[in-house]
């Protein structure tokens, strides 16, 4: 498993991530132009490949909270099909979580999947993220309706190998 900054030259790549049916599914409708806008471009999240064995495996980000008060980092991950279920996607969440809690001196870290999204819980489970609560109506899905989030939060301490 490597981490790495996205790039231009990532942009293909992702887009055929973003647009693998599971997950455009949870994440919505990507093209090159929202790649580019979201993911290179913007200074609000940090992207990173997530490379499995030299293949691109997804995408995985980070925002942070600086205020003093409330800091702390929200995280997020996709996949594509054929790297899921396999270990991967715990791994690049321990990676990433180790940076932020080590490297970044955040002590809680945050993740929001949908909560019809039983196998990204289960992997957010597993890495030690526990439930918070159900956020109603959360997000807009593709059908146009909205639909629950799950917040999760994890505290250093309980990052789990």
């Amino acid at each position: 498993l490597r981490l790495r900054r996205l790039t231009a030259d990532d942009v293909d790549g992702v887009v055929a991530v973003m647009q693998d049916p599971t997950v455009e599914r949870w994440w919505g409708k990507y093209d090159q132009g929202k790649v580019v806008a979201e993911m290179i471009e913007d200074d609000e999240a940090f992207y990173f490949a997530v490379e499995w064995s030299g293949s691109l495996a997804g995408v995985i980000a980070y925002s942070e909270e600086d205020d003093p008060m409330y800091r702390h980092a929200a995280i997020d991950i996709a996949l594509a099909e054929r790297f899921q279920g396999r270990g991967i996607g715990p791994d690049a969440i321990r990676t990433l979580a180790s940076h932020l809690f080590d490297g970044r001196g955040h002590h809680r870290l945050t993740i929001d999947p949908a909560e019809a999204n039983v196998n990204a819980i289960k992997a957010y489970e597993r890495v030690g993220f526990q439930r918070v609560g159900v956020m109603r109506q959360y997000e807009r899905g593709l059908d146009g309706t909205f639909h629950n989030g799950m917040l999760r939060d994890m505290l250093a301490g309980e990052l789990r190998e």
